[in-house]
């Protein structure tokens, strides 16, 4: 969950820190004094688009940083993703994101200082943070959301997994076959082509490596005459010329002897020369030995040069190493073979391709029986919870309808049905629900999958509108539910006292004039401060609205 905010230069907020803690925590403020800027900030560290706009005028640039304590399950997933992306790993559990924008355009990020993509901020951000407000219902529209939160609510994740398994591997061996359903004149043009490959290098029978022998070999021959010459040079230098080094080193010698005769610490240095006449001689003979090995031969150079130019020839066609031809060639005789023995192949394709699909069949049929059994105790459980926020004759309803074929999720399509009103026939929630109803309904969704989603940021913008009296109070009582888990943070905007009354924190915003510019100013409210903002939001700060704030609060603190 996210321990601290902090925001630059975002809109109207000059330099804000926001220091946070688990549970339900209300956010409450006049309209327009900046409460959805907090919410905007939050949403561009989860990786949402951005532009220069949202930049406080006259400031060159915006940022947004936050610090995130993680654990269980989404600690582990984000781990994967920082692994995957090359970021540095999170230190005690903690996570530091920050994303900066400048006026120019530029939008960089960062996962524990290691700059990192918008996608993988995305990534991150997914795992983080839930968002509803009154434009962000628009994901439970979709159907794939909704069979998403269905399989979450039967905890058919791993079956689901299996099954789009099952499907990449139907599909594979059906993209093998249809390689093989060629026209006789594709099929012969493959069949010419391949074979050409095959017999390019199969003739050249290069071996791993050689390429870098070969060439090693070129420059040898290629320079052949130069290095007899290095080698003559050194003999005569060492052993066969004229005032030759080791001749030089026997007069040492001889002078060494005389002198440990008189000096036993000449000793030494007689050994030392001996080492060197060693070393001297065994140079000597090594480079002899090599030279003679060494051909001045045209014709040998002609040969290397041949096959240098020929491996390079294939590293170029099918390369770019060598391992890379060789691997080609294995795999065109290996497809060559397929299309030459067609109809024995297609066959053999055929039926893994008829198994494939019977295992697909089989798990889909298995996924499809995990979702009608879930799906009756969804609905109702989700209709109870409805019946709580004000929908008193309201009925929400799963329908699975199968699909033509099966997909990676499944043989099944999910519609969400709801009747807000008795007497109403269920339709899709597409097509009747207000913003309203929708985040009242998305409220008693999660509500019903809170013991089973794994998001550990849900925030909740205006999620009250349009509601009042004891069905406010109901969405606080949810509110505070969903943020029962100490693994759990509920951040919500609330115009409605029933709701922030129920605040394991409660936070205020409003506008202030600093230095001539209009700001927003963010306050935690103790006790005392919180009475006061009920009040205000009950209609003024009068005596009867402050003692019925201060009931409120014992009551949504529970307290009697």
């Amino acid at each position: 969950m996210i321990s601290s905010l902090r925001i630059k230069n975002l809109a109207l907020i000059d330099d804000l820190r926001w220091e946070l803690g688990p549970g339900f925590n209300a956010l409450t403020g006049e309209t327009g004094a900046g409460k959805s800027i907090l919410i905007d900030a939050l949403m561009l560290l989860a990786g949402e688009r951005a532009d220069k706009t949202l930049i406080r005028s006259g400031e060159a640039a915006c940022a947004v940083e936050a610090e995130v304590a993680l654990s269980g399950e989404v600690a582990g997933a984000v781990a994967g993703v920082l692994e995957e992306v090359g970021a540095e790993p999170c230190e005690g559990g903690i996570l530091l994101l920050k994303r900066t924008l400048t006026s120019a355009g530029a939008n960089k990020q960062f996962a524990n200082g290691s700059p990192v993509t918008l996608q993988a901020l995305k990534k991150i951000g997914d795992l983080l943070v839930d968002l509803h407000g009154p434009h962000d219902h628009q994901s439970l529209l979709r159907t794939a959301e909704q069979l998403h939160l269905l399989d979450a609510h039967g905890k058919t994740g791993p079956l689901r997994a299996e099954v789009a398994r099952a499907h990449a591997a139907w599909r594979e061996v059906g993209e093998r076959r249809a390689a093989l359903t060629l026209s006789e004149r594709e099929r012969e043009d493959r069949i010419e082509r391949l074979r050409h490959r095959v017999s390019e290098i199969g003739n050249a029978r290069p071996k791993p490596g050689e390429d870098v022998e070969v060439e090693r070999d070129f420059r040898l021959a290629n320079n052949s005459r130069q290095i007899l010459e290095w080698a003559s040079s050194l003999l005569e230098q060492v052993s066969d010329g004229e005032g030759n080094v080791l001749g030089q080193l026997a007069q040492v010698e001889r002078t060494l002897l005389a002198w440990q005769k008189v000096d036993p610490d000449a000793v030494q240095w007689a050994e030392a020369n001996h080492r060197a006449v060693a070393e001297l001689q065994e140079l000597a003979s090594a480079v002899r030995d090599y030279s003679e090995r060494v051909e001045l031969d045209g014709e040998r150079l002609r040969q290397v040069e041949e096959r240098m130019s020929l491996l390079h020839g294939l590293k170029k066609k099918y390369g770019p190493t060598l391992d890379d031809v060789i691997a080609s060639g294995a795999a065109a005789e290996e497809e060559l073979r397929a299309l030459e023995d067609r109809d024995e192949t297609l066959a053999r394709l055929e039926k893994e391709e008829a198994e494939a699909r019977q295992a697909l069949a089989a798990l889909a049929a298995k996924l499809t029986a995990a979702r009608k059994k879930t799906a009756k105790p969804l609905a109702e459980s989700v209709t109870r919870e409805l019946r709580g926020l004000g929908f008193k004759q309201a009925i929400f309803d799963v329908a699975l309808r199968a699909k033509a074929e099966p997909g990676p999720d499944g043989a099944d399509e999910v519609e969400f049905l709801f009747a807000p009103n008795v007497g109403e026939a269920t339709q899709p929630l597409r097509a009747i629900a207000s913003s309203g109803e929708m985040a009242r309904v998305m409220l008693a969704i999660k509500t019903t999958l809170a013991e089973v989603d794994s998001v550990p940021v849900l925030v909740f913008d205006e999620v009250d509108a349009n509601v009042g009296g004891e069905t406010a109070w109901e969405v606080g009582r949810k509110l505070a539910r969903l943020g029962a888990s100490r693994e759990r943070q509920v951040l919500c905007i609330t115009h409605q006292p029933q709701v922030a009354a129920q605040g394991e924190a409660h936070f205020h915003v409003e506008k202030a004039v600093k230095e001539g510019r209009t700001t927003t100013k963010l306050t935690e409210l103790d006790r005392p401060a919180r009475a006061k903002e009920l009040a205000r939001m009950l209609g003024g700060a009068n005596k009867e609205s402050l003692a019925l704030a201060e009931a409120m609060l014992e009551k949504g603190m529970g307290r009697k």
